[in-house]
């Protein structure tokens, strides 16, 4: 086994922060693509969605989406989803739903939200981390 990173384009670089965005672990049946848990930051770290969680897991579920794209993955190939939504604003479930739906349609992953008192910074409302993707070696 042996572990790399990725730089996903379009995400912003978190290495000065001392974690990677993606981590591929690669074993004898294929690759494990591991994502860091997103939030609604821009490749500029802007954030969308001041104030509105549902836009904020919009968000937060594209960066997901262009972190796995950067190593040849979909969000169809997420089982499932951990979302940390911030106490304040986790009675907002249509809102969070609904975004969740807007994403996936009918295919949704499954999907725990935990309430937590604050993220790593005070405008984030909401964190997604991905379960791993297995993509397995095409012979």
């Amino acid at each position: 086994m042996s572990r790399s990173t990725q730089v996903a384009a379009g995400l912003f670089d978190s290495r000065q922060f001392g974690f990677a965005q993606v981590a591929i672990v690669t074993t004898s049946a294929g690759r494990e693509i591991h994502v860091s848990g997103q939030t609604a930051w821009d490749a500029e770290r802007n954030l969308v969605g001041a104030g509105d969680v549902g836009c904020q897991l919009e968000k937060s579920l594209a960066n997901v989406a262009v972190a796995l794209e950067s190593v040849g993955a979909t969000l169809d190939q997420v089982g499932s989803l951990r979302i940390y939504i911030k106490q304040s604003h986790l009675h907002e479930g249509k809102a969070i739903g609904a975004a969740l739906k807007m994403v996936f349609g009918d295919k949704l992953p499954c999907s725990t939200w935990i309430g937590v008192p604050g993220l790593a910074r005070e405008e984030f409302l909401v964190e997604v981390e991905p379960s791993p993707v297995f993509l397995p070696h095409v012979a």
